[in-house]
């Protein structure tokens, strides 16, 4: 069974006078003077909803959140049976909340880090870092793990910390410009905050595959490439594949940043296997059956087009200047 419920809206407050955005307290006449306050009001919406009663009813006793754009969070029984065991030893009193983390690269340098602070495990996000600490935050040396937002959490503490009001999440002020140019600020919260909240919190150091995020083309093109094989609803890293890390790609906003530019563009998926590194910049399309290895830069200058050949094999190449191929 599938089940849905409606996250809240919280009305946008000027930046200047704190006074809020909308005049009237419907947010069909004045939708822009409203917006959802962050994913830490999960808990909130499902209690609200009903929904957490009715799983508690039914002897539903976990629940796993992850985000909607990680393809690697699947449900893993490994997991979950470590938080079985975890309560059915300590009395139903050991793991209520497990956050998934995972080793931080270049690319993760502005995730959600794990802290220890006044006894008890913390996300820190990078909006609370202030300024002239941003630099030690992104540091792989000083945090090596970040959030991946893969949560497990029992349902029955939710419901205590919420009955209680022990529900404690750090305030995110995240500042928007309106369509009017007007300076609003949004309060919102991140769901993983709360996990001070509970007993026995835990980070657990999971593989990367277990993070799979896809919110742009450069993730789109790694999913559907060779470098993964679908096996029981889940991607796997291809096994001919060398290394377990995956290539670094980056293509241009310009001509690859909608999907069906992007699609437009490759007409196939490269065969990556072998790949480190890829940049496209500028007005470039790929045929089929095109080979990627090592590290690939292509770059098509304002006013020039570059077509790279049906099979063609780029090895370690730096691809710049005019290319135009024709359909006979």
């Amino acid at each position: 069974e599938i089940y849905t419920f409606c996250q809240s809206c919280y009305p946008r407050i000027y930046k200047d006078t704190y006074l809020p955005v909308p005049k009237k307290c419907d947010p069909s006449i004045e939708p822009e003077g409203w917006y959802p306050p962050g994913h830490g009001d999960f808990y909130a919406s499902l209690n609200n909803s009903g929904l957490l009663d009715k799983f508690i009813a039914a002897g539903r006793e976990y629940c796993f959140l992850s985000n909607i754009d990680n393809l690697g969070a699947t449900v893993d029984l490994n997991i979950l049976d470590m938080l079985i065991k975890e309560n059915a030893t300590n009395n139903n009193e050991g793991v209520e909340f497990v956050m998934e983390v995972t080793d931080k690269t270049k690319a993760d340098v502005k995730g959600g880090t794990l802290i220890f602070y006044e006894d008890k495990l913390r996300l820190l996000e990078i909006a609370q870092v202030p300024k002239d600490h941003i630099d030690d935050f992104k540091s792989v040396k000083s945090f090596k793990f970040f959030n991946t937002n893969n949560l497990w959490m029992k349902l029955s503490a939710i419901k205590r910390v919420i009955q209680k009001a022990e529900l404690n999440m750090e305030i995110i002020v995240n500042p928007k410009t309106l369509e009017n140019n007007a300076h609003v600020i949004q309060l919102e919260t991140a769901v993983g905050a709360a996990m001070k909240s509970f007993n026995g919190a835990l980070g657990i150091n999971v593989p990367r595959s277990r993070f799979l995020p896809v919110k742009k083309t450069s993730d789109l093109m790694l999913v559907m490439s060779n470098l993964y094989d679908m096996s029981s609803g889940s991607l796997t890293m291809s096994s001919l594949r060398m290394f377990p890390t995956t290539p670094l790609v980056k293509l241009g906003d310009n001509h690859f940043a909608k999907v069906s530019e992007f699609l437009a563009r490759f007409p196939t998926i490269p065969d990556m296997l072998e790949l480190d590194h890829l940049t496209v910049s500028g007005d470039v399309t790929f045929g089929r059956k095109v080979v990627l290895k090592g590290t690939v830069i292509i770059i098509a200058n304002h006013g020039d087009r570059i077509d790279i050949p049906t099979g063609a094999v780029l090895e370690n190449k730096i691809v710049s200047g005019n290319l135009r191929i024709l359909d006979h």
